[in-house]
């Protein structure tokens, strides 16, 4: 997981650097949300699209990925994706290269960090389990909340420099 966060977190670095005209706190923290929403609404579309076939528990009892369940939720987690670079292409209207990093950028995190919040819809959750939920979306918003502090702590001598070019 380490090394899934670090790569997500060096694509988001590039892509940032590559749209935004002006690097500051606010466009750095702005930029890591709309990816935090981008995984809040692939769960949603997740729930809303499939009907469970396992549960947690199943899950749980398996040392196994889900490949099945991230199979079939392949097309509509590709197609979002691709909806999602559209719009932050739209947003952010960057060169053919930065169009580039945008994409890259989603595929990584959606592959490294989101396939299991893509078959959501998949799974079964007793109202006992809805913690494991609320879990996962607590640690993903930690992940996003933590890596930006982060980078803006290391990072905020540079800012200035960054502005100016």
């Amino acid at each position: 997981m380490l090394g899934a966060g670090a790569l997500s977190g060096a694509c988001l670095a590039w892509s940032y650097r590559l749209v935004t005209p002006s690097a500051s706190a606010s466009t750095w923290l702005r930029y890591n949300l709309i990816f935090l929403a981008m995984f809040v609404a692939l769960g949603v579309v997740s729930v809303a699209v499939f009907d469970p076939i396992t549960t947690i528990a199943a899950l749980l009892q398996t040392n196994e990925p889900p490949r099945e369940l991230i199979g079939r939720a392949l097309p509509m987690t590709g197609g979002f994706m691709f909806a999602t670079t559209v719009v932050l292409i739209a947003l952010y209207r960057p060169s053919w290269f930065g169009a580039f990093s945008l994409l890259v950028t989603t595929v990584v995190l959606v592959l490294l960090l989101g396939l299991n919040i893509s078959i959501l819809g998949l799974v079964d959750v007793a109202s006992g389990e809805i913690g494991v939920l609320a879990e996962t979306f607590g640690l993903l918003a930690a992940l996003v909340f933590v890596y930006a502090a982060a980078v803006l702590t290391v990072a905020r001598k540079d800012l200035p420099y960054l502005r100016n070019r």
